[in-house]
Order: structure tokens, then C-alpha cells, then sequence
């Protein structure tokens, strides 16, 4: 079997598939990943085939607007989803050949679903979060800036979904039913249920985020799809580790943070009574100057490192805030966009962190947030909570692929 594993999106987009395709390959199975051209390299070094999709992600975060800029118009969003639906369909349908099923993560699978329809070979969506699926248990994620209301409370979750459905359809539609009418394929009515299937996956570990509605038989919850990473901390890195107490990380991915956020870790750390390592990420974060008490570092291995902290501070994304509580480690998750004010409010809701608003932090709230989670109950519930997270999500996902296609 053959199996083409597509998303667009950050790191923590295309780790998951990439922890799928080695459990994939161990089974004997052919894999090849269609990613953005930033996991080229490190995708190449694993002996896994890959097509590049779209530009460079990491230089469009560093250089995109701030969240106070001007959001861009109607009109532009529709000339930005022609081009980004005409890029998938030429480069997903020319890595799906030969291919025997496409999986597809992510709401940007615009035409993932179509190239498999052309081809005759089955679909499957999955999600990294529950809210990302519609269900009256819960909004669609926002896709507002900062500082905007994660749901207007005078809205139910039923219209909050119709109107998702609806700028699915305004953004995406005409570009896909075109794309679909040259292929041979009847118009798509409801973009949104289109691109989700009607039995999408969800990968995601069920502690941490469970499916809202047991009932609802038709999304299947694997558990979340984590990657091993055996390669060991860098030596500047374990000789901090060694000098001292355990610090407190910091970390925001693929987020576009104000460079001025390094000097409110600094001051955060500090004010505690604790040493800081911060991650310099997409943003490049950096320190003002030299410190014995502070490290920047660059990608590492996460899942060794948090068990040498003593608590983590982060945007929320999924993989980070899975590997903190698989870990054991307290939290403190900042929000930014999408399916992150989800994760703060569950860890919030687990009793294993501190949710603070979303946008940049002052040194005041940050301080606060961490000292209330640095409390040893806190700690005791992370400890607890890190004994019920599985990791057998992507083994259980390639078996059930591997059993659906056959």
C-alpha cells in the first residue's frame, strides 16, 4: 500500500504525519508526504519521500502583519484562495500518483478530497482538535486577532457553525467547484462538510481532549500521534540544565510574538526566583544581553527536555501542550490564534496549568500565571493527569488505515 500524507501548516501540522509515516513504514507500508518546503530537509534526512507545497512558511510568519494590522478584504482572501486551490490541486494530484488512499490534516485540505475522487481511492480527514470539528458541544475555533471574544455569548454553537460553514463557502467555493467542473467532478454545496468528510479522524489523546459528543459515532478519536525523538540535548544546553534548578521554558513555535516578549520571560523568570530557556522559534526570539540565568535555544528535543523544567510556557499549540502533560509538567498557555484558546481552557479545565488571555503578556500577568502554576498542587495534578496520556495514537491510526484499505 501506498499512502500520500498532506497538510499545510507548522510544524505542529506535519510532525503528527510524520509520526504516522514511520509507523506506516514499520509496518511495511510505501509513504510519501506532500508539506511545506520548510520540513524538506528534516523530512529527507528520515528516508521519506516528499513534495514541497506552497511557500516557505516560516519566512511568511516572520514577515506577516501584526494582529492590530488591517485584516486583508474580501476580495483579496478570495484572490489568496484561487491561488492557494490552484497550487493543491497540480501538486496533491501529482504526489498522489500511485498512491492507494490520501489522508489529509488541516481546514486548508481544499482539494485533497477531490484529487482522491478523481483517483477513485478513499479519503480520510483527520483533526488535531475536537473544536476544529462541528458539534453543537462547542464554537468553531476563532478566527479573529487577539483581544477579540472567543464566541459572542448571544450566539449558539448550531449558528456559530452555519456561519463557519458559510465563509468556508464564500472564500473557497468558486475556486474548488471550478477546479472540480475541469476534472469532471459535480459542484461541492457545503465547503465546509466537504473538506471534514462525514467520518473525518481525530487525533488527539482523549485526556486531554475528548471527543464532546460519545454519541456521535462518526468521528474516530485515535489518540494523539506522537513522534519519538530519541536525539539528545545539545551540550550547551545540558551544562545549563546541570548548573542549577530546573528552569522554566518558554516557547511560541511557528508564532509571530514581539521581539520585546524576551525581555518580559526575562523579568517573569526572575521576579520568581527561577532561571528561564526560551525558544527562539519562528519568531527568532533573542535576549538583550549575556546572562548566566537565561538560555536561547533553538529546536530541540522536547519530550527530553520537559522533564527537566519545571514548567512550561507556551502558545497552545497541540503538540506542545500534549508533550507538556505527557511530561508532567505544570503549564501556562497564552493563546494566539485558532484551536490554542481550546488548549488553554483545557488545561485550565484539568487543573494542570494557568490559561492566560491571549496576545502578549505583560511582566504583571505573566508572573502572575506562573506563580499561581508553579503551586505544588498544580504540579501533584500534572504528575497525575501525565499517567492516563497515551502514545500509542499513531500506531493505532496506521492500523486502522492499513485495515480500511484493505
Amino acid at each position: 500500500m501506498r499512502v500520500l500524507l498532506s497538510t499545510i501548516g507548522s510544524r505542529g501540522d506535519v510532525q503528527p504525519l510524520v509520526a504516522l509515516a514511520l509507523q506506516l513504514r514499520s509496518l511495511g507500508q510505501e509513504v510519501h508526504l506532500c508539506v511545506p518546503p520548510d520540513f524538506r530537509d528534516w523530512i529527507d534526512s528520515l528516508g521519506i519521500s516528499v513534495t514541497p507545497i506552497g511557500p516557505e512558511l516560516s519566512k511568511a510568519t516572520a514577515s506577516s502583519p501584526s494582529a492590530t494590522s488591517a485584516p486583508p478584504s474580501p476580495e483579496r482572501r478570495r484572490q489568496l484562495a484561487e491561488a492557494t486551490v490552484a497550487t493543491q490541486f497540480e501538486i496533491i494530484a501529482a504526489a498522489a500518483q500511485g498512491c492507494h488512499v490520501i489522508v489529509g490534516a488541516t481546514a486548508l485540505q481544499i482539494a485533497a478530497r477531490s484529487v482522491a475522487e478523481v483517483m477513485g481511492i478513499p479519503y480520510v480527514f483527520v483533526a488535531y482538535c475536537p473544536v476544529v470539528l462541528p458539534s453543537l458541544h462547542h464554537a468553531p475555533p476563532p478566527l479573529s486577532p487577539p483581544g477579540h471574544p472567543y464566541a459572542p455569548a448571544t450566539v449558539d454553537n448550531h449558528e456559530l457553525w452555519v456561519r463557519n460553514a458559510e465563509r468556508f463557502n464564500d472564500t473557497f467555493g468558486s475556486s474548488l467547484n471550478s477546479h472540480r467542473a475541469s476534472v469532471g467532478l459535480p459542484a461541492v454545496s457545503d465547503v465546509q462538510s466537504h473538506i471534514f468528510t462525514d467520518s473525518p479522524w481525530l487525533a488527539a489523546d482523549p485526556t486531554l481532549a475528548p471527543w464532546p459528543d460519545p454519541a456521535n459515532q462518526t468521528v474516530f478519536q485515535t489518540g494523539a500521534w506522537i513522534l519519538p525523538d530519541e536525539r539528545p540535548l545539545p551540550a550547551e544546553l545540558e551544562t545549563f540544565l546541570d548548573t542549577g534548578e530546573p528552569p522554566v521554558y518558554f516557547g511560541f513555535g511557528s508564532m509571530n510574538v514581539p521581539q520585546n516578549l524576551s525581555q518580559v520571560i526575562v523579568q517573569t523568570a526572575r521576579a520568581l526566583g527561577h532561571r528561564a530557556i526560551v525558544s527562539r522559534g519562528w519568531a527568532n526570539l533573542s535576549l538583550v544581553s549575556d546572562s548566566p540565568d537565561c538560555l536561547v535555544i533553538g529546536e530541540v528535543n522536547q519530550q527530553e527536555l520537559f522533564k527537566r523544567v519545571t514548567a512550561v510556557v507556551h502558545h497552545g499549540g497541540a503538540g506542545t501542550t500534549t508533550a507538556a502533560a505527557r511530561a508532567g509538567i505544570p503549564q501556562v498557555v497564552i493563546p494566539q490564534i485558532y484551536d490554542q484558546h481550546y488548549w488553554a481552557q483545557r488545561i485550565h479545565h484539568l487543573g494542570i496549568g494557568t490559561a492566560h488571555a491571549s496576545g502578549t503578556p505583560t511582566t504583571d500577568s505573566l508572573t502572575n500565571a506562573l506563580e499561581h502554576t508553579l503551586q505544588p498542587d498544580i504540579a501533584a495534578r500534572a504528575q497525575s493527569i501525565a499517567t492516563a496520556v497515551r502514545s500509542d495514537g499513531a500506531q493505532t491510526a496506521a492500523q486502522c488505515l492499513m485495515d480500511a484499505v484493505s
